[in-house]
């Protein structure tokens, strides 16, 4: 068929305007192309003559074999196009510009040569500035394929791209096409070939379209914040897996918070890189507007990280926001049953006894979503020692990665050290950022017991309690320290003073000795050097010092 050619379509629909792409390209020259290369552009197949209306002469070098035709839609590439009756050109008259044919035609044609053209016939003749000799500007193949992206110079075919108001004609190469992509030379040359000339996709966006053959055609990569996604869609479906690789490192350089999940449901290709941005992120994560679009399977798989940096009541929030939206998707009233109903599993994945009792009380044990067995229970587990059983992990999240480290401030362990209810207490501070995780602590001298313990990071400056936990620990009697760990990470800026704390309840235990003021961790792996300053806290103190006492033991990440 011939470029261009829209078979069965009447001649007077062919239009002088560029049409809605905007994708005209401006002529390489202003000379007409010559009458012995008339019909040179019809070369996809068809008959040629049949479909054309005996073409004018316009005098040496100004003929053009498609300069005037039938069934012919103008091209993007020659906007300015105007009717011209037949034979309104003059014999010898040298071609001008289409801008300017219509002036000219109309002072040069000779009233003899004009046939006469009754109302029935509705046909308009049209003609186009042609393109004479642009290969000739081009001097490499790479410059010659990117002039004809989006040309209708030569063109085959084209694209109905997007939907309603915003559809676009897009002209193409199905050759180019073709080598390109095996999807479309499957659509072109497999067995079920289409011989449509017009292709209609209302799934895909036209500026991602234009992205993709802006690749096929020239190598050129054109992405960007806010065409990525649908590029990457494009990309996919018609198999490029080049143009694919291109929006991935795009996106991997560009992942945020806002965006982690709404790129989640690209399995595998950004999966575990958003995951890792959700960790790192997740408060700003949770908030962001993609948060409530993604799946239940996705849901599950962020709860159960034991990586997120965040408290667990905020964690619940999102998770009924996440249920909202659900039940909307779902057509269901947004009761606390069908907020249940719909989180299914994801409810069990919130670590609840990792709340404090006041953040439990103010949420969702009013939230109408757990039931009273469940509120009950965790109260309990909240208020009472031994603490029972419930159904929820009590399990801390941890934000952090790389190795954990720790450091012991005594020298020598001696025996008993009593405990009636008054905390032990040191202060310290360091050179360096750090995330303090937990404590370790000297256990019973009298064999395998139980203690409860409450241990604290307090900011000494404004006495403010940075983090805790009320839990407990067993000892095996041994002068080793047992492990007591925060329900999250602190955070510790260097040379600011804090106090660690630590209440016990149990019988009398070790203790250290010849203390240290400071000590220094280096790490084995890069040489980093972390530096503790410990001095005495005044005020209430079971008796803890620099010298000797409690609290051995410091357990941080860099």
């Amino acid at each position: 068929m011939a470029a261009g050619d829209n078979s069965g379509r009447p001649p007077c629909l062919s239009f002088s305007g560029p049409g809605p792409l905007g994708n005209s390209q401006p002529s390489n020259s202003v000379f007409s192309m010559p009458a012995s290369n008339g019909g040179g552009v019809g070369a996809a197949g068809g008959p040629q003559g049949a479909a054309r209306r005996p073409n004018p002469q316009l005098g040496p070098g100004g003929g053009d074999g498609n300069g005037v035709s039938t069934g012919t839609q103008p091209t993007a590439q020659n906007s300015l196009q105007q009717p011209v009756a037949a034979g309104a050109a003059a014999a010898g008259a040298m071609a001008s510009p289409a801008s300017n044919m219509a002036s000219t035609a109309a002072s040069n044609a000779s009233p003899a040569a004009a046939p006469t053209a009754t109302p029935a016939a509705a046909s308009v003749l049209v003609y186009r500035e042609p393109v004479y000799n642009w290969q000739a500007t081009k001097s490499t193949v790479k410059e010659r394929f990117a002039f004809l992206f989006n040309n209708e110079v030569l063109s085959d075919v084209h694209f109905l791209v997007g939907k309603g108001m915003g559809v676009q004609r897009i002209p193409a190469h199905r050759f180019v096409l073709a080598v390109g992509s095996a999807v479309f030379d499957a659509m072109f040359n497999g067995g079920m070939a289409t011989t449509s000339t017009e292709i209609e996709l209302p799934d895909v966006e036209p500026a991602a379209f234009l992205a993709l053959l802006k690749f096929l055609y020239s190598d050129e990569v054109q992405i960007g914040p806010e065409t990525v996604m649908t590029t990457l869609y494009t990309a996919k479906k018609y198999a490029v897996p080049a143009l694919e690789a291109h929006c991935v490192e795009f996106l991997k350089k560009n992942l945020r918070a806002d965006n982690a999940f709404m790129l989640c449901h690209l399995k595998p290709l950004t999966y575990l890189l958003c995951l890792e941005n959700i960790d790192k992120n997740t408060g700003d994560a949770l908030a962001a507007e993609g948060f409530t679009d993604i799946d239940l399977d996705t849901l599950v798989a962020v709860l159960e990280r034991d990586t997120l940096g965040v408290r667990e009541v905020r964690l619940f929030s999102a998770a009924v926001r996440w249920a909202e939206a659900e039940a909307h998707r779902q057509q269901l009233q947004p009761t606390p049953e069908n907020k249940r109903k719909v989180l299914g599993k994801a409810l069990t994945l919130i670590r609840f006894p990792l709340m404090t009792i006041e953040e439990f009380a103010a949420g969702p044990a009013q939230s109408s979503i757990l039931t009273d067995r469940e509120v009950v229970s965790l109260f309990l587990h909240f208020t009472v020692n031994p603490k029972p059983h419930v159904d929820f992990i009590d399990r801390p999240r941890c934000c952090l990665r790389g190795k954990e480290c720790s450091i012991t401030r005594f020298g020598q362990v001696e025996s008993r050290w009593g405990y009636s209810g008054t905390s032990d207490r040191i202060r310290f501070s360091v050179n360096r950022r750090i995330f303090v995780v937990g404590f370790g602590l000297y256990g019973s001298i009298h064999g395998p017991t139980d203690y409860q313990v409450n241990i604290q990071i307090i900011h000494t400056d404004s006495n403010t309690v940075l983090g805790q936990n009320d839990t407990g620990f067993s000892c095996d009697g041994s002068a080793n320290t047992f492990r007591v760990m925060f329900k999250e990470p602190v955070e510790i800026l260097p040379n600011v003073n804090y106090t660690a704390c630590a209440t016990l309840k149990g019988p009398d235990s070790h203790y250290g000795t010849k203390g240290m003021r400071k000590v220094t961790h280096e790490s084995s792996s890069t040489g980093t050097k972390t530096c503790f300053t410990f001095c005495y806290a005044a005020g209430n103190n079971n008796g803890t010092s620099v010298e000797d006492g409690q609290i051995p033991e410091v357990i941080f990440y860099t």
